[in-house]
């Protein structure tokens, strides 16, 4: 069953394959973290990305994208490594963010493409 995307969430929505269309179609602005399990990295993103679904609430929509579990979206969208946060406005992808950073920095990047 397929999760009803919330209205507007203040916690990171877990994106799918079956989803992700959906999500980008409904968010103005959507910031999808492409993650796995396994990366170091992305588990210490992990906390920032429920940091800022909580303080930016009505501005940006955080959706979280396991890239074992969903292998269609990282390759239609090029992902190469993660973490990767893949930024769409308006219902188009409009940049990449990649890495591991501080919280400030990446609000930062992600205002930038706003």
């Amino acid at each position: 069953m397929i999760e009803a995307l919330p209205e507007n969430p203040d916690y990171p929505v877990v994106i799918t394959d079956e989803n992700i269309e959906d999500a980008v179609a409904k968010y103005p602005l959507l910031v999808v973290d492409c993650w796995a399990e396994w990366c170091g990295p992305c588990k210490m993103l992990g906390p920032v990305i429920k940091s800022l679904a909580l303080s930016q609430k009505g501005d940006v929509v955080f959706g979280k994208l396991d890239v074992d579990s969903n292998n269609d979206t990282p390759g239609k969208f090029n992902v190469r490594s993660i973490p990767n946060l893949i930024v769409f406005k308006g219902g188009n992808k409009v940049g990449d963010i990649i890495g591991a950073m501080p919280e400030d920095r990446l609000l930062e990047r992600i205002n930038a493409l706003k």
